[in-house]
């Protein structure tokens, strides 16, 4: 595993050993997130399900964890980190 810098935290580490998830959003986590962000998104995306009662067999929830999670990565973040 390459080290890089991940763009999330802003940390050196290592990169995941592949893409996460399939299509464009794997990709993109693979080439900009650390396994230490990956493991705190999937801790944030199982209170989201939980918190929200999603079911991952509807497409709205779906997509309603598709753009959090491209939120939780890919939005800018505060200097606080929050």
């Amino acid at each position: 595993m390459t080290a890089f810098q991940c763009t999330r935290c802003g940390k050196t580490a290592p990169r995941l050993p592949g893409p996460p998830m399939p299509g464009e959003v794997g990709k993109r986590l693979y080439e900009h997130a650390c396994g230490d962000c990956w493991k705190a998104w999937l801790q944030h995306q199982t209170a989201l399900i939980n918190h929200y009662g999603l079911n991952l067999r509807e497409p709205r929830a779906k997509e309603f964890l598709a753009s959090q999670t491209e939120a939780f990565f890919f939005e800018a973040r505060q200097p606080d980190g929050a």
